[in-house]
């Protein structure tokens, strides 16, 4: 089966718009107050979309040419067009794809990318904008290779990639609740709101990105709990509307971590690690620093007490 895909997500532009406008009404009405729409907040959000969209642009120019290499000279079948091979296609994409999004979540050079979508205190249509144009430098594109392996065109992965980021559009929103059987095999509104949030039981659950049949494998799924409503956006909130901010922050602190840890085992953990190392080597230094200023405190108390002097 042959298609444009960025056609496709084009065409559907208008219809992403009109959810937005639709879902910001229909909250005002139905949860006045709540405030789970903001100006602000939003445009941050489309601001990240258009930096993330135009640096895709560029990075495909060199990515694709990657693919073309494997697919040339490693591939092991040669698919016809077909619905079969779109069928294919589609589930090694989409298991792929669960793959990524848990290494975003446990790697933090990944992380310093997938944070940016995480970042926002809300959770709605415009959320799913909310994308780092540092995909290609985390090196998002390296999880689609073995797609070229498998035989399908360099057009053919972009393609079915966009298909899977522009269905996952539909899952951010608050104004969906449960969907019964669906629940079970694709990716939903309420198992999204799971993975968004930052609560202790919900935290780093619920990676699918079309089929949730992955989550349900490999342990990662979590049901969203009326008695434990998802709080949203990450563990140290971000508090900026500034894109540039929510873009490199986390990359930043990575750079600044590696600087200041000693050792290169422990250099490669502060890119490498889950990102859970970074506020644990945080937290030891500030009881270090903790203790160091409590032990200052008790020498100069001493000092005074005994009439002596030290000189700097």
């Amino acid at each position: 089966m042959q298609f444009d895909a960025e056609l496709l997500l084009l065409a559907m532009a208008p219809v992403f718009l009109a959810c937005i406008g639709w879902e910001a009404w229909h909250l005002r009405r139905t949860r006045p107050g709540a405030q789970l729409y903001s100006w602000r907040d939003t445009l941050c959000n489309a601001a990240l979309a258009l930096m993330q969209q135009a640096a895709d642009k560029l990075a495909w120019l060199a990515i694709i040419p990657v693919y073309a290499f494997f697919y040339d000279r490693y591939r092991i079948h040669t698919w016809p067009a077909s619905w079969a091979s779109f069928a294919v296609l589609f589930v090694a994409q989409d298991l792929l794809y669960y793959v990524f999004h848990r290494c975003s979540h446990r790697v933090r050079w990944l992380w310093a990318a997938h944070v940016v979508h995480h970042s926002s205190e809300r959770m709605n249509f415009s959320t799913a904008f909310r994308q780092s144009l540092m995909y290609p430098i985390a090196g998002m594109w390296l999880f689609w290779v073995p797609l070229a392996v498998l035989g399908f065109a360099p057009t053919q992965i972009v393609a079915i990639v966009l298909i899977n980021l522009g269905f996952q559009f539909f899952v951010h929103t608050q104004a969906i609740g449960k969907l019964g059987w669906l629940e079970y095999v694709f990716n939903t509104p309420s198992i999204h709101r799971v993975h968004h949030a930052r609560n202790d039981r919900y935290i780093d659950r619920n990676y699918a990105g079309v089929l949730v049949i992955w989550d349900r494998l490999f342990g990662s799924y979590v049901d969203e709990d009326p008695r434990d409503a998802p709080v949203y956006g990450i563990v140290k909130p971000l508090h900026t509307y500034n894109p540039l901010r929510a873009t490199f922050h986390e990359w930043a602190a990575m750079a600044a971590d590696f600087s200041s840890v000693r050792g290169g085992r422990n250099k490669l953990r502060a890119l490498f690690a889950p990102p859970a190392w970074a506020a644990d080597y945080h937290a030891r230094r500030a009881a270090g620093s903790a203790v160091s200023g409590e032990a200052s405190s008790i020498n100069e108390n001493n000092t005074a007490a005994f009439g002596t002097s030290r000189r700097p």
